[in-house]
């Protein structure tokens, strides 16, 4: 008997793992990756539970749920119901390759608002496919029972009945365990950002929403320069060379050409007057020696040209900020 537990690098999805493998079932650790998390987490927590770990990258899936998400978002930009449910599907198409019979994850009713309400839980076993083969140890013993279960695959009084925010019973079980290695239970998803939120849905709100552009979000300084262009200035040498390297196809790369000063992406279908504006933004955080006006390089798929560009003043840049 096997089973498939969705880790994030959680406490509850490493506890919720424990609780079947000690009941003598073979688990399969599944995580997944995007541009707004990865697997690092689920990588710590497989090797602290000791279990082979499949990671799946949901990172198209993400960006086509992003568009029209149909449980909506939590306070940002998490479609978290979607989200899980979208998890559970893709585990779920796994189950024959890996040869197992059922599903495990973390969740805990009501410990967080809307996804793990009795309507989210619910939605995601119907979004998800995996009616009745999704097991939820932590508080199996407040659900309808499931296959495994029923089948007598797993022994439902030893699951647990956890519900509500409190965290004391799961820390408690961990200490049992010897568990260490688990990261915060509020972190981990780039969508529950507030700041990064706001990126992504000037992203969406302009037509932009790509991998190519989303990539860029966690890089420097972000500018809408106009409804046609966006400006992404680096702030150190680190952020220069990611942009450099990241800069999509028909985009533009922006560069002090006579003294040491930013990287910068912008946007290939900026106008003239955008460029103007992109290459006063980025002569103002370039250093102001030589004396004179600075020289902005714009390279693109038509070449590299220079125009000279004065300091935009911050005020008007931090009115562009996004």
């Amino acid at each position: 008997m096997k089973a498939l537990a969705l880790l994030s690098g959680g406490l509850d999805s490493s506890l919720a793992a424990k609780l079947i493998a000690d009941q003598g079932i073979e688990v399969i650790g599944v995580s997944f990756e995007s541009p707004f998390f990865d697997a690092t987490g689920a990588r710590e927590a497989a090797e602290e539970l000791g279990i082979e770990l499949v990671v799946i990258d949901l990172s198209e899936d993400i960006m086509r749920l992003l568009a029209a998400p149909r449980y909506g978002f939590g306070k940002h930009m998490n479609p978290c119901i979607d989200c899980h449910a979208l998890m559970v599907r893709r585990a779920a198409e796994r189950m024959n390759d890996l040869g197992a019979s059922f599903i495990v994850t973390g969740e805990v009713v009501g410990q967080r608002p809307k996804s793990q309400m009795r309507f989210g839980l619910e939605a995601v076993v119907r979004e998800s496919g995996a009616a009745g083969l999704l097991l939820r140890p932590l508080s199996a013993q407040l659900l309808p029972p499931t296959v495994p279960e029923e089948s007598g695959w797993v022994d439902r009084s030893k699951l647990l009945g956890l519900h509500g925010r409190t965290r004391k019973p799961q820390l408690a079980l961990a200490a049992a365990y010897g568990f260490s290695r688990f990261k915060s239970p509020a972190g981990g998803c780039l969508l529950a950002d507030e700041n990064y939120s706001r990126a992504l849905r000037d992203l969406r709100d302009h037509g932009d929403l790509t991998l190519a552009s989303v990539r860029l979000i966690s890089v420097g300084r972000q500018f809408r320069i106009s409804e046609r262009a966006k400006l992404v200035v680096g702030r150190n040498q680190s952020e220069n060379a990611v942009l450099a390297e990241a800069c999509p196809p028909g985009d533009l790369l922006l560069r002090a050409a006579d003294r040491k000063g930013p990287t910068a992406v912008l946007s290939g279908s900026a106008t003239g007057e955008d460029r103007a504006l992109a290459a006063g933004i980025v002569a103002s955080y370039a250093d102001d020696a030589p004396p004179g006006t600075p020289r902005i390089q714009f390279q693109g798929p038509d070449g590299s040209i220079e125009i000279a560009a004065a300091p935009l003043p911050r005020e008007r840049g931090r009115a562009l900020a996004i």
